[in-house]
């Protein structure tokens, strides 16, 4: 394992910082794109194929919430193989509604440290975003758009900005296994927003 994974890890922490950060939405997102464009283009752990630009949908103002989490949810537990990580294990922990559009699961990631993780296909999916859909938050490699959380109760709010939706790296190259969406995390609709395919996908 090479010290230029936690390299990137930090720096992918530190765009989303800034996105929390920013004293505009807009404005954040705008900053998101460029550092993340750069990153993917320049990173050696980047999975993305050489020479590669990514294309994004306009802000959308409206597609940016914050939601309060439903816990009161029936468990499921997953087991994921991924590309890098082995056997990943993810509980549903609760639920979030997007006003207009549907409801989320939240899942929480057993591994060492645990995270955050919310995947999303929606009918963009296989037409100009990936067919098995993108990713709203990964936590525990520092995809977090901010929320207000009591520590003492662990209640609050997550911030979901789907303008930052963003696709995992087996979009990119066949070689990434990733964890995809399941039933609780398709929306019927579609979000014309964040991280698109070019003119005929990576591969």
């Amino acid at each position: 394992m090479s010290l230029a994974l936690l390299d990137y890890r930090r720096l992918v922490a530190g765009i989303y910082r800034n996105y929390r950060n920013s004293a505009n939405p807009e404005s954040g997102w705008q900053q998101w794109c460029a550092q993340r464009n750069e990153l993917l283009a320049t990173h050696s752990k980047s999975a993305l194929p050489a020479g590669g630009e990514i294309p994004y949908a306009p802000y959308d103002s409206a597609l940016r919430f914050e939601v309060v989490v439903e816990t009161d949810v029936e468990p499921l537990h997953l087991d994921v193989p991924t590309a890098t990580d082995g056997i990943v294990p993810f509980d549903r922990i609760g639920v979030v509604a997007l006003p207009g559009l549907g409801n989320l699961d939240l899942w929480w990631l057993g591994s060492y440290g645990g995270g955050l993780f919310i995947p999303m296909k929606d009918a963009t999916a296989a037409h100009t975003t990936y067919g098995a859909g993108r990713y709203l938050l990964d936590t525990v490699k520092g995809a977090d758009h901010g929320g207000d959380i009591d520590p003492a109760t662990g209640n609050g709010t997550l911030v979901l900005d789907l303008n930052l939706a963003y696709h995992p790296s087996c979009a990119y190259h066949p070689a990434w296994v990733c964890p995809l969406a399941t039933a609780g995390n398709v929306l019927a609709a579609p979000v014309v927003a964040g991280e698109l395919l070019p003119a005929g996908g990576w591969y």
